[in-house]
Formats: C-alpha cells, structure tokens, sequence
C-alpha cells in the first residue's frame, strides 16, 4: 500500500486561540459551578463512592490471584515472550523486511482501520503492544480460580471497559488519524473538540451526554416513523396506534404489537425501507402498535401491574372496539415480550382465551443467564438505584441509556469520543443513534418490581412466584402457539437464555435464530438480504443441541414469521380504515406520548 503523503502543517492563530480558550474557560467555569451546586451531601457514602459495587469484585479477585503467585508468574512470563516477539518483528520492519504481526485486531474492530496503524511501523507497534496487554489482562482476570460466577462475570466486564478506555485510539499523540488532522489543522480539531465536549456536558447539565448524532435532521413522523395511522384510544401509560390498510383486504384477524417502554416503538418504523410495521401493514395484517408513554413522576406508583392492565390487556380491549373483533394476534419485544409473558399467564389463569397466537421478539422470560446487564444487578446496586429513584419517582433516561451503551463501549462511547472531541467533527445524521439517543424514563415502582423479580430473584420460571392482581403466575398454562425470534449476537437478551422458554410455554413453540444482534437481527427486511436465520422442526431442552440439529436459511427471517402467522390469522375481510369502528380518531401517528423527550 502506498506511504501516507506527510501533513502539511499548519501553525495556529494565537489571537483566535486566545479568543476561543476564553470562551472554553468561561463555559467550564458555569459548568464547575452548576455541578457543585447539584451534588448531594450524603455523596460520600460509601454506597455512593462505588454505585456499581466494583470494588468489593476486584478486591476478591486480588484475593484469589495472590493465593496463585505460581500462576501470575506464567502469565507475566508469557507476556514477555509476547513483547520480545514483538519487538524482534518491530525491528525487522524497521530494516525493511517483512514480518507477521503478533497481534492484529479481531474482525469488526474499527478503531484500527486507518491505513497508518498497519503501514507505520511505529503506530503498528503501539496498536499490537495495546492488543497483547489488553488480551493478556483479560485472559489473567478470566483464569482466576475460586470466583463466584457473578463476581467473575463483573470482574471481566469492567475489565474490558478498563481496556478499552486505554485504547491508544483514544489519545491523540497515539492515534495517527488525530496526529495528522492535529498538525494539518494547527488544532483547531482539539480546540473545536473541546466546544463539543462543552457542548454535550451543558446538554447533560453537568453530565457528559454524548451526542452520537445530528438530532436535528430527524422529526418523527416527518423523516422517521412515517407509516400513517392514527391514534384511536390512550390511558395514562400508553397510546394505541391504528396503521392504515394499504391492501383492499386484510386478515380478520388484528395483531397488536407491544415494543418495551425501556425504548421508543419506532424502532419498528424507522424507515420505509425498514419498517417491520409498514411491511406487515402490507402483509394484509390491521397492525395496532403500543406508544408508551415517557413518564414523569406523577406516574411513580404506576407498578408492572398497571403496565400489564393498562398497556396490553387495555389495548386488547380497544382493539375489538375498533374492528369488532374479540380475537387478535400478539407480538411482544424485548420486556415488552417478558409483559406479555405474564400478561398470557394472568389471562389463562382467568380463561380468557382472545390471543390466539403469541410472538416473541428478543425475550427473557429465563433470567438464569441475564447476559451482561447482570453486571449491574446485585443488591448494594440495587438498594442505590432505588435510593436514587425515590425523590423523583423515575429512573432517568440517561441512566438506562448509558448502561446500554457500556455494553458496547467501543461502538457507542469511544467511536464518538474519537470523532467528536479529538477530531472534532459533528456526528453523522443516522436514524437508529437518533432513536438510541431519545430516551425513556422509568417508573421507580414498575422498575424495582421488574429488576428484582426477574432480574434478581428470576422468580418468572417459578410457577406461582410471581402474583399479578391476587392471580398467581404460571407460564406452563400458557397453551396458544407461540413463535419465539431470538439474535445469535444479542448482548441484551443472549439466545441460549431466550431459547429457555420453549420448555416454559405450555403450548406449541416455533423458535426461530436469527443472525446479527438485539436490533438489527429484528430489524431484517428482506430486502436487505442479509444475515440469515436457523429453524428446526424440535426443540430439545439443551438450546446447542437445537442448533445443532438446525437448518440454516438465507436472508430475512420475516416470510418465514409470515408463513406461521398467517395460519393463525383468519379468513379475508374488506380493509379497515382507522376511525371507522367503535373507536375516534385521536390524533396522527406516530401521535404525542412518542414525542415527549427526557428533557421535556
């Protein structure tokens, strides 16, 4: 490959710099000044000190790797013999030969991929000796003996985030990209990156609030959520949506959609390329959509009971007073998906019978195997988190939102430290960081009862653990045909954890894999001809051995969900319009509980 032609270097303006660093030192200093005011008394608590209960982990994990120094010394030894392999190939292309990387980045790794980090010698060297001592602190904390799973699992994980962070794409004087556009520009890059910087912590009132993307390009149901429907029905937690037919007829039978109120519902309705309800609209299906509503703190009480009656057993309702209709199909995604679970236990429990199929998007109803999020669910940080819940009556939207984003650090943290504050450039528009940025609240009652009931406890698997309304839950009594679409990638929901419910529903389970991860696997047209998805006829209790004896398929999982609902739903009948039943129109889609933002 050709040799990077040498910047052309250009000195900076010291009157505009003086100018610039005036303005910077004068926004940090009201800055400094709203965060001080705004701390509490009580912050230097020990709970407080360490909210995520990091260091009794890693305190253990000393413990035990001291107990072993024979096996500390192997590990440092073997980190030598890297580095001296290192160095050996280092000189060799310094003398221009040529020589095999030690380490070299694993696929998808895009912190590397500027030409330099492989063509410089000197940039290549920083790039394998980060790899090889990031590769070895993980690999010596994971072989520690005598850990408790949870305390491993926490230990690697803040591991990672610790390597991460140390990445020498995040400096400037290590990252050649940011060198080059440093010297090229005089530094106006850095001087521009810190105004961002100011920028998203003025945003955050104090709090470093990323911005991944230009929230202005997108306003929804202009650009974004644009399948048209109406709002026929809204309680206190929610909006129903009524999409408009655009087939002469559809199936008699409704399928009502209930997305997780962690997140916004437009994610099935970016856009038209890619919206799972505009597709399904054009399937010939009345598609009815849950907007849950972003909640303030007069909704504090409102517990996952309230969230069970008012969200899916009240849209039930609505539904048949607009079509007339008693019976509909149901998809549920993500916790919307472990909702409806408990939801179709209650409804058995009372015999009502007017789901007649189920489908699930991405869904615990196990929490045996919680996947990473179990890092941040143990007693000391729960007792914090609802500590902090109790004066405003929710979880803030940036709390989720940065949880998420820890799970993938490099992605959605440090892919924007890079470009926003070291490069300074503005992020790019791109619809689905808008909708991963706008987000929602949590109501504390509903939060603590799922995080501790499921997460924690995981009494959802235990028949009669978990009551609803006096009614005990069971999940085996559920008998209507169920179709479960779990991710092979998902961080969020593992597969092998989702896969646990065909042995929990007590009726007929489809269970379909698909490629990709917790969105991009579900959000799949099959235009898009990508990732592909595994079926097989069995589901025998061990989630390996099903996938071993699985068929793989090419493309978009979504016809072969098509070809299963459809037995489930009816005969044809004249297209409904939206306002035409029992039930007035409200407002357009994607209607107003929608719109409501965190900073509202």
């Amino acid at each position: 490959m050709p040799e990077q032609p040498p910047p052309d270097i250009k000195l900076p303006d010291p009157v505009e710099i003086s100018k610039s660093m005036a303005r910077i030192a004068e926004r940090s200093q009201k800055l400094v000044a709203e965060f001080l005011s705004r701390q509490d008394p009580q912050s230097g608590t020990p709970a407080a000190m360490d909210p995520l209960n990091i260091g009794a982990a890693f305190m253990e994990m000393t413990h035990r790797m001291m107990a072993d120094p024979a096996k500390l010394v192997q590990a440092q030894m073997t980190l030598w013999q890297d580095y001296m392999r290192l160095w050996q190939n280092t000189a060799q292309r310094m003398m221009g030969q040529e020589a095999e990387p030690v380490a070299t980045p694993e696929h998808g790794d895009r912190r590397f991929k500027h030409p330099e980090w492989d063509e410089n010698e000197l940039f290549d060297f920083v790039k394998q000796s980060y790899l090889l001592t990031a590769r070895w602190m993980q690999s010596t904390v994971k072989d520690v003996e005598g850990l408790d799973d949870k305390t491993a699992q926490k230990v690697d994980f803040y591991t990672r985030q610790f390597v991460d962070a140390m990445a020498p794409s995040n400096f400037v004087m290590t990252n050649p990209e940011v060198l080059r556009a440093t010297l090229e520009s005089g530094g106006e890059n850095l001087v521009k990156g810190l105004h961002n910087l100011l920028d998203d912590l003025e945003r955050g009132k104090g709090r470093l609030k990323i911005k991944m993307t230009d929230i202005k390009a997108f306003e929804l149901g202009k650009n974004i959520a644009l399948t048209p429907g109406k709002v026929v029905y809204q309680n206190d937690l929610m909006q129903l949506i009524q999409y408009e037919p655009t087939t002469k007829e559809v199936f008699k039978r409704p399928l009502l959609i209930i997305p997780p109120w962690i997140n916004k519902f437009y994610i099935l309705d970016l856009r038209p390329k890619n919206s799972f309800i505009r597709w399904a609209v054009e399937q010939g299906h009345t598609v009815f959509v849950v907007s849950w509503v972003n909640p303030s703190e007069q909704l504090k009480s409102k517990s996952f009971e309230s969230y069970m009656l008012e969200g899916p057993i009240a849209a039930l309702d609505a539904v048949e007073k607009a079509t007339g209709e008693k019976d509909a199909n149901v998809i549920g995604y993500c916790l919307g998906g472990t909702l409806l679970a408990c939801t179709l236990a209650y409804m058995a429990a009372k015999k009502d019978n007017r789901f007649k199929s189920a489908t699930f998007f991405t869904t615990m109803m196990d929490f045996t195997d919680a996947g990473e999020l179990g890092v941040f669910i143990d007693e000391v940080q729960l007792a914090t988190l609802e500590e902090k819940m109790k004066d405003k009556g929710y979880l803030e939207g940036a709390d989720m939102a940065t949880t998420f984003n820890m799970l993938r650090a490099n992605d959605l943290i440090w892919s924007f430290v890079v470009n926003n504050y070291l490069m300074g450039k503005d992020p790019f528009p791109f619809d689905l960081l808008y909708w991963n940025s706008d987000s929602t609240r949590m109501p504390a009652a509903m939060h603590t009862f799922y995080l501790r009931n499921m997460y924690q406890e995981n009494k959802l698997v235990q028949p009669g653990g978990i009551s609803l309304k006096g009614v005990k839950i069971d999940l085996s009594k559920v008998k209507l045909p169920a179709c479960l679409i779990s991710t092979r990638e998902d961080h969020i929901a593992p597969w092998k954890a989702t896969y646990s419910a065909t042995q929990l529903l007590g009726g007929p389970v489809h269970f379909i894999l698909a490629g990709s991860g917790h969105i991009a696997g579900v959000v799949n047209p099959p235009e898009a001809k990508k990732y592909g998805y595994w079926t097989n006829a069995k589901n025998p209790a061990d989630a390996e051995d099903w996938h071993n004896s699985a068929t793989a398929h090419e493309g978009s999982w979504w016809p072969e969900w098509q070809k299963w609902i459809s037995t489930f739903a009816g005969d044809k009948v004249p297209a409904r319009q939206p306002g035409d039943g029992g039930l007035k129109v409200i407002e357009d889609a994607p209607g107003s509980y929608v719109k409501v933002q965190v900073q509202d």
